[in-house]
């Protein structure tokens, strides 16, 4: 008990939080050189150049995963039909995500990673986030589809990234958060007033769906990617798990409902592919209202295991690149100069916090459809 009391201190400690970080940022920007030394093999080999990059883009997004896994220790819950399970990684297929918490998207990762998809995994993503050093660049090499948010200048972007992924080597998810960003009860409040204008049917826990990124990528991987995995998060005893407190490791419990549905079922016809997904968005408003009220989704419980590669590739980073940095420490330490320590720290805290910034950048922007901020709503 003393042992794991003082090891739940630890975690709140700053000086673990910048270790973190360090190791998250200079490993990352490793990987990216790596990732560009890899661009003269794609004119001589594209499927090998892929498959590499696919290996490198997991070591950056599998550490997050393991800071939620094994840091946190957070648990994950899948309530999912056993006729499905089987398929889960052995197929490409488009996620369904809701977007009401502010790690949604690691939890998102964390069901790739343990069905051994996580390198593979796409996202539709705004554009100005392939500038965003680590994250951005290494989802460039991952050839993620990248879109400015204006619909008439992204459509033929749009659709060539996605065609570019009918020949792609690995088994990827393709996931999408259909509304756009992040659930709040203002962004709430003018979602079902633009509902009521159009004669939807009102939802409760989930802003109206953006149909058009969704019925594109459909139109466009119909051939490639076999289902829809429709897929709906909550978290036990109402909490919103926050960033900060994974880093802090607090331990959450998620719990995901996930649906397989056969892309065959989904229509062609645009008007009718958005149809059903405002059908769709309707069904996960009657999950969540089941799991508000019983404090379980519906079906049969399964927990996939973790992988430990996650943990084994974050701790290759820690032992590579800890021990220079305690030594170059040290020797600032030894140096007896108060102007050098001090600046050491402030360079340290900035660096945290710059890591802090760009990870909330990547989960804002990540999954996010057409328009701009509010007016986006009015944009179907």
């Amino acid at each position: 008990m003393i042992r794991m009391g003082i090891v739940k201190v630890l975690k709140t400690q700053l000086l673990c939080h910048l270790i973190i970080c360090y190791v998250f940022l200079v490993s990352g920007f490793i990987i990216n050189l790596l990732q560009l030394c890899t661009l003269p093999l794609w004119p001589i080999n594209k499927q090998l150049a892929r498959k590499i990059n696919c290996r490198l883009g997991y070591s950056i997004s599998s550490q997050l995963v393991a800071l939620l896994e094994w840091w946190s220790g957070t648990e994950c819950t899948l309530y999912t039909d056993p006729e499905s399970y089987p398929l889960y990684g052995k197929e490409n297929a488009i996620v369904v995500l809701n977007h009401n918490f502010e790690i949604d998207f690691m939890t998102g990762w964390t069901f790739c990673e343990r069905f051994g998809i996580l390198g593979s995994s796409k996202v539709l993503a705004k554009k100005e986030l392939s500038f965003v050093p680590v994250i951005g660049w290494m989802w460039y090499f991952l050839e993620i589809v990248f879109c400015k948010r204006k619909w008439e200048e992204d459509r033929k972007i749009v659709v060539q990234s996605l065609r570019n992924l009918r020949d792609y080597p690995e088994n990827f998810w393709f996931l999408l958060h259909c509304e756009g960003t992040r659930f709040t009860e203002k962004k709430h409040r003018i979602s079902m007033e633009v509902a009521e204008k159009k004669g939807l049917p009102k939802l409760k826990y989930h802003l109206l769906p953006r149909t058009k990124g969704f019925c594109i990528t459909v139109q466009n991987l119909r051939g490639t990617v076999t289902a829809v995995y429709d897929s709906t998060l909550n978290f036990r005893n109402n909490e919103m798990p926050t960033l900060l407190g994974v880093l802090n490791g607090k331990k959450y419990h998620a719990d995901l409902y996930v649906r397989r549905i056969p892309l065959d079922s989904v229509p062609e016809d645009e008007s009718e592919c958005a149809a059903w997904l405002h059908k769709l968005y309707q069904e996960k408003d009657e999950f969540q209202e089941h799991y508000r009220r019983t404090g379980r989704f519906p079906g049969p419980i399964t927990s996939p295991s973790r992988r430990p590669w996650a943990l084994l590739n974050w701790l290759f980073w820690v032992c590579l690149l800890v021990y220079p940095l305690c030594r170059l420490l040290l020797q600032l330490l030894l140096s007896g100069s108060t102007f050098t320590a001090v600046c050491t720290f402030v360079i340290c805290f900035a660096v945290s916090v710059g890591i802090r910034w760009m990870i909330g950048q990547t989960e804002i922007e990540k999954g996010s459809n057409y328009g701009n901020k509010d007016v986006q709503l009015n944009n179907n």
